[in-house]
């Protein structure tokens, strides 16, 4: 395969990676949390949150719905929503929201480091643009830089995933807590995806971006022809 064929292919794996790191990032499908439901035909809170907000839903009950030991929901039952911004960057906000201490400092630190990803994100886009219009070894120069920049952005994503996962155990084993299950939901799956394709097709346009190998073993890289990307 040509290499200007396997840098396109790069570029749209990912321009898909970007799509799904972002999709994560302004959703609030994280994780699912439900509490015990005793009762039937009665009315539970279920939750589900992302590194902004936190959305209750109330959920009625019905003999159809309940399993015996399960938790309210699932979250995709209709309902009453109701959705609260986490106040990240207020100094000296309590932080009990839904008659639970939210883990504060691990919801700081998980949206911190999806902007810093972003951030990465945004600057891989514009060495490729660069190198995109570029010409001559200019062209080829911007793929480095890009490619390390958008490895970091799924470096990043790993790390805000993992902070998240703490998270959510956290608030699991309180022994304050009123949540029995958890489970994480779409964003998180868009995470972990974006994860995957920006951190390894980083990986794989940086190295794209190298010179190419010697043909033959008495020479050296730099006494290589080099090839060029069109």
């Amino acid at each position: 395969m040509h290499k200007r064929t396997k840098i396109k292919i790069a570029i749209f794996v990912l321009m898909v990676g970007m799509a799904c790191m972002f999709t994560a990032v302004v959703t609030d499908h994280w994780a699912v949390l439900s509490p015990r439901v005793d009762k039937v035909n009665e009315t539970c809170e279920a939750a589900h949150f992302g590194l902004w907000r936190l959305c209750k839903k109330h959920i009625y009950m019905s003999s159809e719905n309940y399993v015996e030991g399960h938790g309210c929901g699932p979250i995709t039952l209709p309902g009453d929503e109701n959705c609260t911004y986490f106040r990240h960057f207020t100094p000296g906000q309590d932080a009990e929201i839904f008659e639970y201490k939210t883990q504060k400092e691990y919801n700081i630190s998980a949206a911190a480091i999806s902007i810093f990803s972003l951030a990465f994100m945004i600057l891989g886009s514009i060495c490729l643009m660069g190198s995109c219009t570029g010409k001559g070894k200019g062209r080829e120069y911007l793929l480095k830089p890009a490619g390390m920049f958008f490895a970091f952005a799924g470096l990043c994503s790993f790390i805000s995933l993992e902070v998240m996962r703490q998270s959510v155990k956290r608030m699991i084993e309180s022994e304050d807590t009123i949540w029995i299950e958890y489970y994480y939901a779409w964003s998180f799956a868009c995470a972990c995806t974006g994860f995957v394709l920006l951190f390894l097709t980083g990986i794989a346009l940086l190295i794209l971006s190298m010179p190419q190998m010697p043909r033959n073993p008495w020479e050296t890289c730099m006494d290589a022809e080099p090839e060029q990307v069109e």
